[in-house]
């Protein structure tokens, strides 16, 4: 099931600018439904195939990263798991990258606008960035996740513990994202989809454009996180678990600290799903698990995922 076939759809329209409890939600939704979702770019339609660097001086920032929802899944309480399978992205053909002033991980040099526009053409595996070099396609939503629970609103931009701005380039279509609710009915929304980025989005930005994702939630109670984890199944973007693999993440304002909550995070998962000791998981941990930066630009919070090949614990 994907585009076109889902059991719900939210339009475009239906999006919101901030995380809050309060948000009224756009649609509720049985456990075990599907839904398509109609996205806006990450600059909430302020840029377009006409637009030039100097428009970035004009771009509200107020408005950017909006998401469409929120989705009130029927029976999600604070303390359950929400499983995210994505199903399908489809694009819409144009898309943008930029530098802008103040934002980046390296902001400091790079102080001029730069704006840059993509040929998304449908179905191609590679976007032209210049002659001779083009870009692999894996399409993918930048912001992904769920109402705090912690009233009044909370800006998009940065990632949370309820998932969020995660930037994470693996969650392209057969992955499956695993939040933590926080709020009844966990209140889910997404978008920021992007057509490729790497690990970390260092200048900011991905190659940013709407598109329409369909995804399927399911409720998790045999699953316990304190932060979103995910699934690969098969090859991921810069994956070498052909297998694919689980990850779970730590987000924060400090990368040493999320790398420590990610690997702490799967040590728990080991010792949940294995017989293994803390000790026996954390040596476990040092000699098959990748620590990956997944995003280091949302400020004030970052991204660390901590992945574990399928096929290093049978069974």
């Amino acid at each position: 099931m994907g585009i076109g076939s889902c059991d719900h759809t939210i339009h475009e329209h239906q999006h919101h600018h901030v995380w809050d409890l309060a948000q009224p939600p756009a649609l509720e939704v049985d456990d075990g439904a599907s839904v398509e979702f109609d996205t806006t770019d990450a600059s909430g339609g302020q840029l377009g195939p006409s637009s030039s660097a100097a428009d970035l001086a004009n771009v509200d920032f107020a408005r950017v990263n909006p998401v469409t929802g929120p989705v009130y899944v029927l029976g999600a309480r604070p303390g359950d798991v929400l499983e995210v399978e994505v199903l399908e992205l489809a694009m819409s053909g144009w898309g943008w990258t930029a530098l802008i002033p103040g934002f980046g991980l390296l902001a400091e040099q790079y102080t001029e606008p730069w704006l840059k526009h993509w040929d998304l053409t449908p179905g191609a595996r590679t976007a032209a960035f210049a002659d001779s070099i083009d870009v692999p396609i894996a399409p993918f939503p930048g912001t992904i996740g769920l109402a705090p629970p912690t009233p009044g609103p909370h800006p998009t931009v940065p990632p949370h513990a309820w998932g969020g701005n995660l930037d994470t380039k693996h969650l392209t279509a057969g992955t499956k994202l695993y939040l933590p609710v926080g709020v009844e009915g966990a209140l889910f929304s997404v978008g920021d989809t992007h057509a490729a980025q790497g690990d970390g989005e260092v200048c900011g930005t991905a190659i940013e454009s709407r598109m329409r994702i369909a995804l399927r939630f399911r409720l998790r109670r045999d699953l316990r996180l304190r932060f979103p984890a995910f699934e690969t199944f098969g090859a991921a973007p810069g994956d070498r678990a052909t297998s694919g693999s689980f990850v779970t993440t730590g987000v924060g304002p400090d990368l040493m600290g999320a790398a420590r909550d990610a690997v702490s995070g799967m040590i728990d998962r080991l010792m949940a799903t294995t017989r293994l000791d803390a000790d026996e998981a954390y040596a476990l941990c040092s000699v098959a698990v990748d620590i990956r930066v997944h995003e280091v630009v949302d400020a004030p919070n970052w991204v660390v995922g901590a992945w574990l090949p399928h096929g290093v614990v049978r069974g």
